[in-house]
């Protein structure tokens, strides 16, 4: 094994170990504080506001776990901010946690497996190293703002192309918000109107899965792209 080689695993080993840390640390000060099992959003929110002036660093932390380990839905914790904390303060808390999350998951991937893709998928143009900047932005962009695409498992494969830090993190921001302001709206009216809110969550996830859809069918038709 060359000095380099030997390097990069030390890295790798580095950023395995950082990340492992990371999770337990937020998994068990957040099982310390008494977090709920049940990731409901009424739940959720008692227990944020029950924790006073350290709610809303729990919500942020309580996403970066969501986001990071992916199983975990983030639509109850976006739903819950909402709820504990008025819906723009609640949106804005929201996306920081999410942001911060995916901005994990992005350099895990990228330090532990990037080079290994690299090598592998050279000639498919998303891993590329010259890969255009513009096109993987607006990529990301699209795959966030339809919310049947999995937010951690695009967090992982952008670190594994050519993407800036920079241009995902821009485009994660811009492409969240929408449903995480929806959500945390949902959240803050769904006790007050139930049903109403049920309604609306669906007409919104319907209309942000078919928007990318039709702006493709629209440059297709000649329009822009």
């Amino acid at each position: 094994m060359t000095p380099l080689q030997r390097q990069r695993l030390s890295i790798r080993l580095l950023a395995i170990t950082g990340l492992a840390l990371l999770l337990a640390g937020i998994w068990g000060v957040l099982q310390a504080l008494g977090a709920p099992a049940s990731l409901s959003p009424a739940g959720l929110s008692a227990w944020l506001q029950g924790e006073g002036a350290w709610g809303p660093l729990l919500l942020v932390l309580l996403m970066v776990l969501a986001v990071v380990v992916g199983p975990i839905p983030t639509l109850p914790v976006s739903a819950a901010s909402g709820l504990a904390f008025g819906m723009l303060p609640g949106t804005l808390i929201a996306v920081f946690g999410a942001a911060l999350g995916a901005m994990v998951a992005f350099w895990s991937s990228r330090v532990l497996a990037r080079d290994y893709f690299r090598r592998r998928l050279s000639g498919h143009p998303v891993f590329a190293a010259d890969a255009p900047q513009a096109t993987l932005f607006w990529g990301v962009l699209f795959t966030r703002l339809v919310p049947l695409f999995s937010f951690a498992l695009i967090s992982y494969a952008a670190g594994l192309t050519s993407v800036t830090a920079t241009r995902f993190l821009l485009a994660s921001v811009i492409g969240m918000l929408p449903m995480t302001f929806v959500f945390a709206g949902l959240g803050h009216t769904l006790e007050v109107h139930p049903v109403w809110t049920v309604i609306t969550a669906a007409l919104v996830l319907l209309i942000m899965t078919l928007m990318p859809w039709w702006w493709h069918r629209r440059g297709q038709s000649g329009g822009p792209r």
